[in-house]
Protein backbone atom coordinates (compact mmCIF):
# COMPACT_ATOMS: atom_id res chain seq x y z
CA UNK A 1 0.00 0.00 0.00
CA UNK A 2 0.80 3.70 -0.59
CA UNK A 3 2.25 5.43 2.46
CA UNK A 4 0.49 8.12 3.96
CA UNK A 5 2.85 11.13 2.57
CA UNK A 6 1.91 9.43 -0.88
CA UNK A 7 -1.68 9.74 -0.29
CA UNK A 8 -0.95 13.11 0.71
CA UNK A 9 0.82 13.96 -2.25
CA UNK A 10 -2.26 12.81 -4.44
CA UNK A 11 -4.69 14.54 -2.18
CA UNK A 12 -2.27 17.83 -2.65
CA UNK A 13 -2.48 17.57 -6.64
CA UNK A 14 -6.10 16.91 -6.28
CA UNK A 15 -7.29 19.88 -4.18
CA UNK A 16 -4.80 22.24 -7.18
CA UNK A 17 -6.51 20.29 -9.43
CA UNK A 18 -9.79 22.13 -8.43
CA UNK A 19 -8.52 25.31 -6.96
CA UNK A 20 -7.85 25.74 -11.05
CA UNK A 21 -10.95 24.92 -12.01
CA UNK A 22 -14.34 26.72 -11.21
CA UNK A 23 -14.46 24.27 -7.86
CA UNK A 24 -12.46 26.95 -6.05
CA UNK A 25 -14.65 26.63 -2.98
CA UNK A 26 -14.28 23.01 -2.47
CA UNK A 27 -10.39 23.47 -3.09
CA UNK A 28 -10.70 25.23 0.46
CA UNK A 29 -12.74 23.07 2.26
CA UNK A 30 -10.62 19.79 0.95
CA UNK A 31 -7.44 21.90 2.38
CA UNK A 32 -8.87 22.54 5.68
CA UNK A 33 -10.00 18.92 6.40
CA UNK A 34 -7.01 17.80 5.47
CA UNK A 35 -4.78 20.37 7.54
CA UNK A 36 -7.07 19.68 10.74
CA UNK A 37 -6.43 15.54 10.11
CA UNK A 38 -2.67 16.52 10.36
CA UNK A 39 -3.26 18.81 13.63
CA UNK A 40 -3.60 22.33 11.94
CA UNK A 41 -6.53 23.76 13.09
CA UNK A 42 -6.91 27.03 11.87
CA UNK A 43 -9.50 28.58 13.64
CA UNK A 44 -11.47 31.14 11.01
CA UNK A 45 -13.51 32.17 13.84
CA UNK A 46 -10.77 34.60 15.09
CA UNK A 47 -10.49 38.16 14.53
CA UNK A 48 -8.72 39.08 11.70
CA UNK A 49 -7.30 41.90 13.18
CA UNK A 50 -5.83 40.34 16.38
CA UNK A 51 -4.21 37.66 14.20
CA UNK A 52 -2.67 40.57 12.04
CA UNK A 53 -0.96 42.06 15.31
CA UNK A 54 0.21 38.66 16.65
CA UNK A 55 2.28 37.67 13.26
CA UNK A 56 3.64 41.63 13.52
CA UNK A 57 5.02 41.05 17.10
CA UNK A 58 6.13 37.90 16.30
CA UNK A 59 7.90 38.80 13.09
CA UNK A 60 9.44 41.63 15.26
CA UNK A 61 11.38 39.72 17.73
CA UNK A 62 13.74 38.60 15.02
CA UNK A 63 15.91 40.89 12.61
CA UNK A 64 15.75 39.83 9.12
CA UNK A 65 18.98 38.12 9.01
CA UNK A 66 17.84 36.17 12.05
CA UNK A 67 14.61 34.49 9.48
CA UNK A 68 16.97 34.09 6.70
CA UNK A 69 19.13 32.26 8.89
CA UNK A 70 16.29 29.57 10.53
CA UNK A 71 16.89 26.15 9.95
CA UNK A 72 15.41 23.69 7.48
CA UNK A 73 12.57 22.04 8.13
CA UNK A 74 12.62 18.27 8.49
CA UNK A 75 9.70 17.25 9.15
CA UNK A 76 7.96 15.24 6.39
CA UNK A 77 4.20 16.12 7.44
CA UNK A 78 5.14 19.63 8.51
CA UNK A 79 6.18 20.38 4.59
CA UNK A 80 3.52 18.72 3.42
CA UNK A 81 1.04 20.58 5.93
CA UNK A 82 2.74 23.75 4.71
CA UNK A 83 1.95 22.65 1.18
CA UNK A 84 -1.33 22.80 2.12
CA UNK A 85 -1.32 26.38 3.41
CA UNK A 86 0.44 27.94 0.61
CA UNK A 87 -2.16 26.64 -1.55
CA UNK A 88 -4.92 28.02 0.86
CA UNK A 89 -3.20 31.32 0.25
CA UNK A 90 -4.10 31.73 -3.51
CA UNK A 91 -7.43 30.33 -3.03
CA UNK A 92 -8.76 32.13 0.11
CA UNK A 93 -7.63 35.65 -1.31
CA UNK A 94 -10.14 35.50 -3.95
CA UNK A 95 -12.79 34.28 -1.91
CA UNK A 96 -12.31 34.35 1.79
CA UNK A 97 -9.93 37.22 2.28
CA UNK A 98 -10.95 37.34 6.24
CA UNK A 99 -9.53 34.21 6.39
CA UNK A 100 -5.47 35.12 4.55
CA UNK A 101 -4.29 36.54 7.44
CA UNK A 102 -5.42 33.49 9.57
CA UNK A 103 -3.34 31.09 7.24
CA UNK A 104 -0.53 33.83 6.77
CA UNK A 105 0.06 33.55 10.37
CA UNK A 106 0.32 29.75 10.60
CA UNK A 107 2.69 29.64 7.62
CA UNK A 108 4.95 32.31 9.40
CA UNK A 109 4.68 30.39 12.80
CA UNK A 110 5.42 26.93 11.73
CA UNK A 111 8.25 27.97 9.71
CA UNK A 112 9.84 30.54 13.04
CA UNK A 113 9.16 27.36 15.21
CA UNK A 114 9.69 24.24 13.51
CA UNK A 115 12.11 25.39 9.97
CA UNK A 116 11.72 26.81 7.01
CA UNK A 117 10.14 24.86 4.10
CA UNK A 118 10.15 25.41 0.31
CA UNK A 119 6.57 26.80 0.92
CA UNK A 120 7.77 29.46 3.80
CA UNK A 121 8.38 32.04 1.59
CA UNK A 122 4.41 32.18 0.30
CA UNK A 123 3.81 33.51 4.34
CA UNK A 124 5.95 36.06 3.75
CA UNK A 125 5.10 37.47 0.87
CA UNK A 126 1.58 37.24 1.63
CA UNK A 127 2.13 39.38 4.73
CA UNK A 128 4.12 41.64 3.16
CA UNK A 129 1.16 41.97 0.42
CA UNK A 130 -1.92 42.37 3.08
CA UNK A 131 -0.36 44.89 5.24
CA UNK A 132 0.56 46.82 2.06
CA UNK A 133 -2.69 47.28 1.00
CA UNK A 134 -3.85 48.39 4.71
CA UNK A 135 -1.75 50.93 4.35
CA UNK A 136 1.54 50.08 5.50
CA UNK A 137 3.71 50.03 2.48
CA UNK A 138 7.24 50.17 4.00
CA UNK A 139 6.54 47.31 5.92
CA UNK A 140 5.04 45.49 3.36
CA UNK A 141 8.02 46.30 0.93
CA UNK A 142 10.34 44.92 3.83
CA UNK A 143 8.33 41.41 3.89
CA UNK A 144 8.38 41.11 0.53
CA UNK A 145 11.68 41.98 -0.34
CA UNK A 146 12.44 39.00 2.87
CA UNK A 147 10.25 36.54 0.49
CA UNK A 148 11.88 37.33 -2.41
CA UNK A 149 15.54 36.63 -0.30
CA UNK A 150 14.24 33.23 1.61
CA UNK A 151 13.66 31.60 -1.70
CA UNK A 152 17.58 31.33 -2.32
CA UNK A 153 17.80 29.58 1.32
CA UNK A 154 15.36 27.50 0.67
CA UNK A 155 14.94 26.74 -2.87
CA UNK A 156 12.74 27.99 -5.66
CA UNK A 157 9.81 25.31 -5.69
CA UNK A 158 7.26 28.47 -5.13
CA UNK A 159 9.22 31.21 -7.16
CA UNK A 160 6.62 31.66 -9.52
CA UNK A 161 4.30 32.78 -6.98
CA UNK A 162 6.33 34.83 -4.52
CA UNK A 163 7.63 36.85 -7.27
CA UNK A 164 3.92 37.36 -8.89
CA UNK A 165 2.60 38.61 -5.37
CA UNK A 166 5.70 40.67 -4.54
CA UNK A 167 5.95 42.28 -7.84
CA UNK A 168 2.54 43.51 -6.92
CA UNK A 169 3.55 45.54 -4.08
CA UNK A 170 6.33 46.79 -6.08
CA UNK A 171 4.49 48.49 -8.07
CA UNK A 172 3.60 50.77 -5.81
CA UNK A 173 7.11 51.39 -4.53
CA UNK A 174 9.23 51.44 -7.94
CA UNK A 175 8.19 52.93 -11.23
CA UNK A 176 5.91 50.90 -12.52
CA UNK A 177 7.06 50.10 -16.22
CA UNK A 178 10.20 48.63 -14.52
CA UNK A 179 8.69 46.41 -11.71
CA UNK A 180 5.67 45.07 -14.08
CA UNK A 181 8.88 43.02 -15.96
CA UNK A 182 9.65 41.41 -13.04
CA UNK A 183 6.78 39.09 -14.03
CA UNK A 184 8.72 37.88 -16.60
CA UNK A 185 10.79 35.85 -14.02
CA UNK A 186 7.67 35.03 -12.34
CA UNK A 187 6.80 33.37 -15.52
CA UNK A 188 10.11 31.73 -15.89
CA UNK A 189 10.86 30.33 -12.75
CA UNK A 190 6.96 29.54 -12.58
CA UNK A 191 8.03 26.99 -15.60
CA UNK A 192 11.09 25.60 -14.73
CA UNK A 193 8.84 24.42 -11.28
CA UNK A 194 6.29 23.08 -13.86
CA UNK A 195 4.14 25.21 -12.01
CA UNK A 196 1.44 25.79 -14.70
CA UNK A 197 -1.40 28.15 -12.28
CA UNK A 198 2.08 30.51 -11.60
CA UNK A 199 3.39 31.10 -14.69
CA UNK A 200 -0.48 31.79 -15.96
CA UNK A 201 -0.77 34.53 -12.79
CA UNK A 202 2.27 36.17 -14.03
CA UNK A 203 1.16 36.70 -17.43
CA UNK A 204 -2.81 37.60 -16.29
CA UNK A 205 -1.25 40.40 -13.83
CA UNK A 206 1.78 41.53 -16.40
CA UNK A 207 -1.19 42.46 -18.51
CA UNK A 208 -3.08 44.06 -15.86
CA UNK A 209 0.31 46.22 -14.95
CA UNK A 210 0.83 46.68 -18.40
CA UNK A 211 -3.51 48.35 -18.72
CA UNK A 212 -2.89 50.34 -15.64
CA UNK A 213 0.56 51.63 -17.11
CA UNK A 214 -1.37 53.23 -20.25
CA UNK A 215 0.07 50.81 -23.05
CA UNK A 216 -2.07 51.20 -26.28
CA UNK A 217 -5.41 49.53 -26.28
CA UNK A 218 -4.41 47.57 -30.00
CA UNK A 219 -1.31 46.32 -28.11
CA UNK A 220 -3.66 45.29 -25.19
CA UNK A 221 -5.56 43.44 -27.67
CA UNK A 222 -3.67 41.45 -29.07
CA UNK A 223 -1.72 40.30 -25.23
CA UNK A 224 -5.18 39.33 -24.03
CA UNK A 225 -5.25 37.02 -27.01
CA UNK A 226 -1.99 34.97 -26.23
CA UNK A 227 -3.13 35.34 -22.68
CA UNK A 228 -6.54 33.62 -23.66
CA UNK A 229 -4.75 30.66 -25.76
CA UNK A 230 -2.65 30.37 -22.47
CA UNK A 231 -5.31 30.48 -19.94
CA UNK A 232 -7.47 27.89 -22.21
CA UNK A 233 -4.77 25.42 -22.72
CA UNK A 234 -3.87 25.04 -19.00
CA UNK A 235 -7.89 25.09 -18.08
CA UNK A 236 -7.62 28.26 -16.01
CA UNK A 237 -11.61 29.16 -16.02
CA UNK A 238 -11.20 31.68 -13.63
CA UNK A 239 -8.32 33.55 -15.38
CA UNK A 240 -10.30 33.52 -18.99
CA UNK A 241 -13.62 34.83 -17.38
CA UNK A 242 -11.29 37.59 -15.63
CA UNK A 243 -9.88 38.40 -18.78
CA UNK A 244 -12.34 38.37 -21.34
CA UNK A 245 -14.50 40.74 -18.68
CA UNK A 246 -11.44 43.10 -19.39
CA UNK A 247 -10.66 42.22 -23.05
CA UNK A 248 -14.75 42.97 -23.70
CA UNK A 249 -14.13 46.54 -22.61
CA UNK A 250 -10.84 46.90 -24.70
CA UNK A 251 -12.97 45.94 -27.44
CA UNK A 252 -16.02 48.75 -27.20
CA UNK A 253 -13.46 51.31 -26.17
CA UNK A 254 -11.50 50.21 -29.54
CA UNK A 255 -14.78 50.99 -31.79
CA UNK A 256 -14.53 46.87 -32.51
CA UNK A 257 -17.83 45.12 -33.01
CA UNK A 258 -16.07 41.84 -32.24
CA UNK A 259 -18.81 40.26 -29.53
CA UNK A 260 -16.75 38.73 -26.46
CA UNK A 261 -19.15 35.72 -25.03
CA UNK A 262 -18.29 34.44 -22.01
CA UNK A 263 -20.76 31.24 -20.92
CA UNK A 264 -18.95 30.53 -17.52
CA UNK A 265 -19.20 34.27 -16.10
CA UNK A 266 -23.17 33.58 -14.61
CA UNK A 267 -21.61 30.60 -12.96
CA UNK A 268 -18.42 31.96 -11.76
CA UNK A 269 -20.06 34.79 -10.51
CA UNK A 270 -22.43 33.08 -7.65
CA UNK A 271 -19.63 31.51 -6.98
CA UNK A 272 -16.33 33.42 -7.13
CA UNK A 273 -16.25 36.83 -5.11
CA UNK A 274 -13.24 37.85 -7.37
CA UNK A 275 -15.20 37.18 -10.83
CA UNK A 276 -17.91 39.31 -9.11
CA UNK A 277 -15.52 42.20 -8.10
CA UNK A 278 -14.70 42.40 -11.58
CA UNK A 279 -17.80 41.95 -13.40
CA UNK A 280 -19.16 45.07 -11.07
CA UNK A 281 -16.27 47.60 -11.66
CA UNK A 282 -15.98 46.95 -15.37
CA UNK A 283 -19.16 47.54 -15.80
CA UNK A 284 -19.13 50.74 -13.82
CA UNK A 285 -16.08 51.65 -15.20
CA UNK A 286 -17.19 51.02 -19.07
CA UNK A 287 -20.27 52.99 -18.12
CA UNK A 288 -18.38 55.85 -16.85
CA UNK A 289 -15.92 55.93 -20.05
CA UNK A 290 -19.46 56.09 -22.39
CA UNK A 291 -21.47 58.54 -19.75
CA UNK A 292 -24.24 55.91 -18.70
CA UNK A 293 -25.08 57.48 -15.71
CA UNK A 294 -27.65 55.06 -13.96
CA UNK A 295 -25.63 52.52 -15.25
CA UNK A 296 -22.24 53.69 -13.48
CA UNK A 297 -23.89 54.23 -10.26
CA UNK A 298 -25.59 51.14 -10.06
CA UNK A 299 -22.42 48.90 -10.93
CA UNK A 300 -20.27 51.32 -8.87
CA UNK A 301 -23.13 50.49 -5.75
CA UNK A 302 -22.34 46.99 -6.25
CA UNK A 303 -19.21 47.26 -6.34
CA UNK A 304 -19.24 49.07 -2.83
CA UNK A 305 -21.15 46.51 -1.40
CA UNK A 306 -18.73 43.23 -2.40
CA UNK A 307 -14.93 45.06 -3.08
CA UNK A 308 -14.34 43.65 0.70
CA UNK A 309 -14.84 40.31 -0.36
CA UNK A 310 -12.29 39.69 -2.57
CA UNK A 311 -8.34 39.98 -2.79
CA UNK A 312 -6.80 40.67 0.76
CA UNK A 313 -3.46 41.62 -0.82
CA UNK A 314 -2.60 44.51 -2.56
CA UNK A 315 -2.73 44.34 -6.69
CA UNK A 316 -2.12 46.70 -9.49
CA UNK A 317 -6.40 46.51 -10.12
CA UNK A 318 -6.55 48.44 -6.95
CA UNK A 319 -5.23 51.12 -8.88
CA UNK A 320 -7.82 51.80 -11.41
CA UNK A 321 -10.59 50.98 -8.62
CA UNK A 322 -9.53 54.01 -6.77
CA UNK A 323 -9.43 56.47 -9.64
CA UNK A 324 -12.67 55.26 -11.72
CA UNK A 325 -14.90 54.99 -8.27
CA UNK A 326 -13.70 58.24 -7.27
CA UNK A 327 -14.40 59.76 -10.33
CA UNK A 328 -17.71 57.97 -10.21
CA UNK A 329 -18.42 59.00 -6.99
CA UNK A 330 -17.93 63.11 -7.54
CA UNK A 331 -19.99 62.49 -11.10
CA UNK A 332 -22.59 61.21 -8.96
CA UNK A 333 -22.58 63.62 -5.75
CA UNK A 334 -23.10 66.43 -8.63
CA UNK A 335 -26.69 65.02 -9.38
CA UNK A 336 -27.25 62.93 -6.95
CA UNK A 337 -29.90 63.66 -3.93
CA UNK A 338 -27.07 62.32 -1.33
CA UNK A 339 -24.43 64.02 -2.32
CA UNK A 340 -22.52 63.95 1.28
CA UNK A 341 -22.42 60.30 0.84
CA UNK A 342 -20.73 60.27 -2.15
CA UNK A 343 -18.73 62.76 -1.80
CA UNK A 344 -17.48 60.70 1.23
CA UNK A 345 -16.45 58.05 -1.36
CA UNK A 346 -15.23 60.18 -3.96
CA UNK A 347 -12.82 61.78 -0.65
CA UNK A 348 -11.71 58.17 0.12
CA UNK A 349 -10.11 56.86 -3.07
CA UNK A 350 -8.67 60.30 -3.51
CA UNK A 351 -6.54 59.69 -0.02
CA UNK A 352 -5.79 56.06 -1.02
CA UNK A 353 -4.58 57.95 -4.05
CA UNK A 354 -2.29 60.67 -2.23
CA UNK A 355 -0.86 57.41 0.14
CA UNK A 356 -0.06 55.82 -2.76
CA UNK A 357 1.33 58.40 -4.93
CA UNK A 358 3.81 59.22 -1.62
CA UNK A 359 5.19 56.12 -2.18
CA UNK A 360 5.52 56.39 -5.89
CA UNK A 361 5.00 59.47 -7.23
CA UNK A 362 6.06 58.70 -10.76
CA UNK A 363 3.17 55.83 -11.01
CA UNK A 364 0.44 57.90 -8.93
CA UNK A 365 0.90 61.33 -8.73
CA UNK A 366 -1.35 62.40 -12.38
CA UNK A 367 -3.95 59.93 -10.92
CA UNK A 368 -4.47 62.43 -7.53
CA UNK A 369 -4.45 65.12 -8.92
CA UNK A 370 -6.88 64.01 -11.13
CA UNK A 371 -9.27 63.41 -8.54
CA UNK A 372 -8.15 66.17 -6.89
CA UNK A 373 -9.16 68.65 -9.34
CA UNK A 374 -12.67 66.84 -9.61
Amino acid sequence: GRSYEDKLNVLYLFTCALGCSSRLPDSIEKSIEILRKLGIDLQEWRNTEACVQETITLLSTRTDEEILNTRQMTEPKMIIALKFLGKLELAMTQTKPRSVPLVTQKIIELSLAKGMSPMSPIGFVYFGSFISKRGDLSSGYRYVKLALSLLDKVGRESAGEVICMATQVKIFVEPIQAALEHHNDGYAASIVAGDAFNAVLNTLLKNSCMYVAGVKLQTMREEYEKFFRLAKENNHSIFLVQIKQVQRDVLRLIGSDEEVTIPEEEKLIASNNSVLKTFCFRKAYISFMFRSYDDAKEYVLKFYECRENAWANLMVTHVNHALYTGLISFWVARKSRDAQCWIARGNESKLTLKRWAESSPWTFENKWHLLEAE
